[in-house]
C-alpha cells in the first residue's frame, strides 16, 4: 500500500471540499478557490472532515496515481490555507530587480532588461536583491519561480545568477596563471 496515498487529509475549519462526478475537486478557503481534475480511478471519499483517497487495484499505474491524487489534494488544501512561497536571491555585480505593478524587471548583463508579467493568482515581491514568489498553487509557484531562475542561472565560478534561497552552489576553482 502506497505510505503517502493511505494518509488521510484533515480539512481545517473554515475549508469547504466538494467532489463532482468524474472526480473533479473544488476546494474553498480563506485564501481562495482551488479547482482540479484528478484521476477518475480513484475513490475520494469525505467524511467527518477527513479526506481519504482509495486505488480500486494494485496495477503498477494505479499505485502511482495512488500517492500523486492524496499529495495533489493535500496541496490544495494547505495552498487555500496558507498559501506557497519561494525565495529567489539575486547575485552579482550590477544585477538589479525593479517591480512596476504587476511588471517584474531584471537587469542581468544582458543588452536588454528582461521583463516578466505576474501570471493570473501569482504574486511576485521585490525587497533588495531578493524576490518571492507567492500564491495559493504549488505548481504555479513553482513554475514561476523556476522560469525566472532561468532568465540567469547561477554560474560556478563566481556565483552570479538568480539563485533560490536554500540552493547550494557547487563553486568550481578558476584558471591559474602560467609561470
Amino acid at each position: 500500500m502506497s505510505r503517502i496515498g493511505r494518509m488521510p487529509i484533515a480539512v481545517p475549519a473554515g475549508v469547504t471540499v466538494d467532489i463532482a462526478e468524474n472526480n473533479k475537486v473544488t476546494v474553498k478557503g480563506p485564501k481562495g478557490t482551488l479547482e482540479r481534475v484528478l484521476p477518475a480511478e480513484m475513490e475520494i471519499k469525505l467524511e467527518a472532515g477527513v479526506i481519504t483517497v482509495a486505488r480500486p487495484n494494485d496495477l503498477k499505474r494505479m499505485k502511482s496515481l495512488h500517492g500523486l491524487s492524496r499529495t495533489l489534494l493535500n496541496n490544495m488544501v494547505v495552498g487555500v490555507t496558507e498559501g506557497y512561497a519561494k525565495k529567489l536571491e539575486v547575485n552579482g555585480v550590477g544585477y538589479k530587480v525593479a517591480k512596476a505593478g504587476n511588471k517584474l524587471t531584471l537587469s542581468l548583463g544582458y543588452s536588454h532588461p528582461v521583463e516578466m508579467t505576474d501570471p493570473d493568482g501569482i504574486e511576485s515581491v521585490v525587497e533588495g536583491n531578493s524576490i518571492t514568489v507567492k500564491g495559493i498553487d504549488k505548481e504555479k509557484v513553482g513554475q514561476f519561480a523556476a522560469e525566472i531562475r532561468d532568465k540567469r542561472r547561477p554560474e560556478p565560478y563566481k556565483g552570479k545568477g538568480i539563485k533560490y534561497s536554500d540552493e547550494v552552489i557547487r563553486r568550481k576553482v578558476g584558471k591559474t596563471g602560467k609561470k
